[in-house]
């Protein structure tokens, strides 16, 4: 039998596509970055819904897309709100 040892490692562009994309289900996003444990996601949220609700449902959604693609938990994710759209 052969056997291979070793890893894999998954480059911070790559993580911050997959944060944009998780994020783009819950608001409009303008950009994502992933470095060492930490995501940051830059939203657009429109006129009316609460902020914190739908920050929280970014990070969920951005956490839990990373870990089932990529087996990998962040250590945070920030959510910054760059503008809000009427």
């Amino acid at each position: 039998m052969y056997g291979m040892t070793g890893h894999s490692v998954i480059s911070p562009e790559v993580l911050a596509r997959y944060a944009r994309d998780a994020a783009a289900e819950v608001t409009t996003v303008r950009g994502a970055r992933a470095h060492g444990g930490d995501v940051e996601v830059h939203v657009v949220v429109d006129y009316g819904r609460d902020l914190r609700e739908v920050a929280a449902e970014v990070q969920r959604r951005v956490a839990e897309y990373l870990h089932r693609m990529t087996d990998v938990t962040p250590a945070s994710v920030h959510v910054v709100v760059d503008d809000v759209r009427r």
